[in-house]
């Protein structure tokens, strides 16, 4: 029996089979070179190219919750041991706590040894404080109890009308329960969750051939409306979160994919059109339904990916740990405060809350660090204006960090659940990613993607 495309294959053996020219990433890759240029040489137009970065955002946003209910729910319904679910989301909150209190510790500690802001002596009345109060603002309504309430929708359908990623893994969670709990009543629900779930992910390959204007728009803008003189004075601060995220990525998490049995390196290569999409458009949820079908090529169980991946991108944020350590001290170095251990501590623990409840949040990654220097009053918020004009830049960078943070963890996860079939792991990471076994195609066409878990589980058991 033939592969079915995108499904048993997937893209990344189609991608093999065309010219360079064809080739997504190639494509992404030229639209970024082509935006920089643009809005570097003439930037009045590539600041009015904004809208095409946006609408591909909005375009993809529009897929994410229907993506993440159908792989969530015909996953979790597909499994005959429900106590699994509780162990995948133990075992990913534990990761993701561990992992992102690393973060923030290599964050303060390379804000202490390097000392990007130390030298600058500026004085805190002169600095802009309306420029960052609506940030400060949204911060300061921010709270773990409205974070933890905020969770529950208000009707089954409004988690998906709404596009609250959390509220709709928790619809699809206790959808997927009760359909497995229903079982055989609920196969004939199964059968039209499974093709919905084509229906769907057609959607999004469609979708992501638009990846390269969107990655032109958003590059031509950021260069267009900041500069890339703009980078200059604040050289140290972005070269060093710059280095300190790539040492992360290649050693903390390079160590973890070690002992996974994957190399960071073979990874990034395969996720490589979906960190150029990152890149181009500043947003990890540019490319989460990607992320999440290239895991399962990979060899990760549906149901793995399905509360791993959607959980990651509120609780598993790497990159901004360790921004909000380093931006916090560079604040307090900048206008020459030295800030005692105490405090230093206090702003980790903080952090480890302020990073959750901000989830979700517009420029989520500047609300947390409004929300980490409230802590210590010697510290002005207003200090954020310092690097209002290059957040945009770094926000980049910890998009790429928490994409391929999550990447990691799914990986992780799965190999602990024994859920993961190695050997489409390492042929994914060699770059000849498995067709699925013909036994799994059929499965798929009776049962849907529900029945593709189901069978998966016995086999990775």
């Amino acid at each position: 029996m033939e592969a079915r495309p995108g499904t048993a294959q997937g893209p990344e053996a189609t991608e093999r089979r065309l010219p360079l020219h064809r080739q997504l990433y190639a494509q992404v890759l030229t639209a970024i070179v082509a935006g920089a240029l643009l809005g570097h040489f003439f930037p009045e137009l590539g600041t009015a190219l904004k809208p095409l970065g946006d609408g591909f955002i909005k375009l993809v946003k529009m897929i994410i919750a229907p993506v993440i209910f159908l792989t969530v729910a015909s996953g979790i319904a597909g499994m005959s041991n429900m106590g699994k679910v509780g162990s995948v989301a133990g075992k990913a909150l534990a990761y993701f706590l561990v992992l992102s209190t690393l973060a923030l510790i290599i964050g303060l500690a390379v804000g202490n040894l390097v000392r990007p802001g130390a030298g600058l002596n500026i004085d805190p009345a002169t600095l802009d404080a309306k420029s960052v109060a609506t940030y400060a603002q949204t911060a300061h309504q921010q709270s773990l109890t409205g974070f933890v309430l905020d969770i529950i929708p208000e009707t089954l359908l409004s988690a998906m009308t709404e596009g609250k990623i959390l509220q709709v893994l928790l619809v699809a969670i206790l959808s997927g329960a009760a359909m497995a709990m229903t079982r055989p009543h609920s196969d004939l629900v199964l059968d039209m969750l499974g093709s919905l779930s084509e229906i769907v992910f057609k959607l999004v390959h469609m979708l992501m051939k638009l990846a390269p204007i969107g990655a032109f728009g958003a590059i031509a803008f950021t260069i267009g409306q900041f500069g890339i003189a703009s980078l200059t004075n604040l050289a140290a601060l972005v070269a060093t979160f710059y280095l300190t995220s790539l040492l992360f990525v290649l050693v903390v998490l390079g160590l973890v994919g070690h002992f996974a049995g994957f190399s960071i390196f073979a990874l990034i290569r395969f996720l490589r059109e979906e960190l150029l999409l990152v890149l181009g458009t500043s947003s990890s949820e540019a490319a989460l339904p990607s992320l999440m079908e290239k895991m399962e090529i990979a060899g990760c169980r549906k149901a793995v990916v399905g509360l791993v991946v959607p959980t990651g991108y509120s609780f598993n944020l790497d990159g901004t740990n360790i921004y909000m350590t380093l931006a916090s001290l560079f604040i307090a170095q900048a206008v020459g405060i030295d800030l005692s251990w105490s405090e230093q501590l206090a702003l980790v623990l903080v952090a480890m809350i302020s990073s959750k409840g901000a989830a979700g949040v517009t420029g989520a990654g500047f609300v947390i660090l409004a929300a980490t220097l409230s802590v210590v009053p010697s510290v002005p918020v207003a200090g954020m204006a310092l690097i209002l004009g290059i957040d945009r830049f770094m926000s980049e960078c910890r998009a790429l960090t928490n994409f391929i943070g999550n990447a990691v963890a799914t990986v992780v996860v799965a190999r602990w659940e024994g859920a993961l079939d190695k050997a489409r792991l390492a042929a994914a990471m060699a770059g000849n990613p498995m067709p699925l076994p013909e036994e799994d195609i059929e499965r798929h066409e009776r049962t849907g993607p529900s029945g593709i878990a189901a069978h998966g589980a016995g086999a990775a058991s």
